[in-house]
């Protein structure tokens, strides 16, 4: 649909009537306050419409290849996707829409999960999504570099710039100007360290993982790579194929898993966790202390979870691979009805709103698998 609804030149017009009969999430957004200061223009649905109309005139994004203009098109329609769940009214009268940038990658990811979307298209609209306001106040930030080294690896900083000139145009406002000139300041400060629309030049995985694992690392430093055995991490929601991946790719290997632990410990997927994960923690330490290369097996959807068992390993000299698994939605339904015990779709749902899917700055390695 994405690719259907992408302007296309000579004429390059927003089709907003076809946009808004395609999508759900984009009526969601109709009626959804905002402040007048930063948005006099109307509700989320009214500035996401503009937006979408500002990306479409920029000389910039039109001479991009159609596979990059289109994938930043769904950026600009899903950039402020998560409003509706995040606007609150203040007492004097204020709308603030705190968060809506880190609730709207979970919910732009779910939405192109669920309309099958390739990983790495998902991924990089996610990634700008997140980050969509950055480079209005880049400048401003103390961890700009962490930031734009890590959009680098992502995304690009580019692509991020595009987008919010076209979100900042797409606005009725007095810092307008203010904030178009902060956005040439954020392009300046990529282009000087070479990551405007090129990743940062790792001197190797090693160097990346623990850049982006240890505050106060210097990008520039090459890390000597003294890891001497592997340690494999999945992650994936429940039924994405995990266990039929070990016996497949990982044959003869210590697993520590997750679900194995639950029907040991007599714990539901439902109830606190805990005492399973202190148990896998447990596991997987007399792995670590002989050396042993083994696989953690578990759902590990969120950043935080994966960083707890990837640092873990890695504290051991460890070089950590994490496959993140996944499926579309109705292959996992199918897959978890035909289980022995399926899992609660209630504990799935749950998952979902968290999911994450792991990227390159997470270990030093990451592999995504559709295993549909």
């Amino acid at each position: 649909m994405f690719e259907k609804l992408c302007p296309e030149g000579p004429e390059w017009t927003v089709d907003w009537a076809a946009i808004r009969g395609a999508f759900g999430w984009i009526r969601r957004l109709e009626g959804v306050g905002q402040d007048a200061v930063h948005h006099a223009e109307g509700d989320v649905a009214t500035h996401t419409r503009m937006a979408a109309e500002a990306l479409a005139g920029l000389a910039e994004w039109r001479a991009l290849p159609r596979e990059r203009r289109v994938r930043l098109f769904a950026a600009v329609l899903l950039h402020d996707v998560a409003k509706p769940d995040c606007t609150q009214h203040q007492p004097d009268g204020s709308v603030t829409a705190h968060g809506h940038s880190r609730r709207g990658e979970l919910l732009a990811r779910r939405i192109l999960w669920e309309s099958d979307a390739p990983i790495a298209f998902r991924e990089h609209v996610a990634a700008l999504v997140r980050h969509h306001q950055v480079p209005f106040w880049a400048l401003e930030r103390p961890d700009l570099e962490r930031i734009v080294l890590r959009v680098s690896q992502v995304a690009s900083n580019l692509d991020l710039a595009l987008l919010a000139t076209a979100d900042i145009l797409g606005r009725i406002c007095g810092d307008q100007p203010e904030v178009v000139a902060n956005i040439g300041l954020f392009r300046d400060y990529c282009a000087e360290l070479g990551v405007l629309d090129a990743p940062w030049p790792f001197a190797n995985d090693h160097a990346r993982y623990a850049y982006f694992a240890t505050e106060g690392r210097d990008p520039r430093w090459a890390a000597y790579d003294d890891t001497s055995f592997e340690v494999t991490v999945l992650s994936g929601l429940p039924a994405a194929g995990k266990d039929r991946w070990i016996a497949t790719h990982r044959p003869g290997l210590p697993v520590v898993g997750l679900d194995a632990l639950r029907a040991a410990m007599r714990v539901k997927p439902t109830d606190d966790q805990g005492a399973v994960i202190a148990a896998a923690r447990e596991q997987a330490r007399v792995h670590l202390r002989a050396r042993q290369p083994f696989v953690w097996n578990g759902t590990n959807v969120s950043r935080q979870l994966r960083s707890a068992s990837v640092s873990l390993a890695a504290s051991y000299g460890a070089r950590v691979h994490v496959y993140a698994l996944e499926a579309p939605p109705d292959v996992l339904a199918a897959r978890n009805r035909a289980r022995v015990a399926p899992v609660p779709d209630a504990a799935i749902e749950r998952m979902v709103r968290r999911w994450e899917t792991a990227d390159v700055t997470e270990a030093h390695q990451v592999t995504w698998v559709d295993t549909r």
